[in-house]
């Protein structure tokens, strides 16, 4: 599976509502990623997150945070995610992508996990970035061209 434009799938539990996700990518998950009680750690569905958020700022943003000529970084002010279903290892996560509020200086994502092969909902989760100076690491205005490829790429 490569990264794609995506629809989401039916949501959640049985609502058969549709949702949109502009970019999603598949997270394989490991053997060591179970916890004791045979499911994903919680900390995987972050991980899963994070990557797909980190994978389209570097693909399709522009924004390559290991540019150390870059000016601008951005940083999780906040997250959350809320579990709907149990995965385990073998089970290869779908994470869809939107963008859910564009603010001054700061974009909230939306995510939704599911279990690649039968849709099944597995989460839904935030971040929020705030973008900051690398050298001041104060606040600035999210870069003109990467909100113009968020709205146009990742309407929530």
């Amino acid at each position: 599976m490569s990264p794609s434009t995506a629809d989401g799938g039916p949501a959640g539990t049985g609502s058969g509502a549709r949702e949109r996700y502009g970019f999603s990518r598949p997270f394989p998950t490991r053997w060591n990623d179970d916890d004791a009680f045979g499911h994903l750690n919680n900390t995987v569905h972050y991980a899963a997150m994070d990557t797909t958020v980190t994978s389209w700022l570097l693909t399709e943003g522009g924004l390559d945070p290991r540019d150390p000529a870059g000016g601008v970084i951005v940083v999780v002010r906040a997250s959350s995610c809320e579990y709907e279903a149990s995965v385990s290892y073998p089970d290869v996560l779908d994470v869809g992508l939107r963008a859910e509020r564009v603010g001054t200086t700061s974009i909230t994502w939306g995510f939704r996990l599911r279990r690649a092969g039968d849709g099944l909902a597995v989460a839904r989760g935030t971040f929020v970035h705030v973008f900051v100076d690398r050298a001041s690491g104060r606040p600035v205005p999210v870069p003109a061209a990467l909100r113009e490829r968020v709205e146009q790429r990742l309407p929530g």
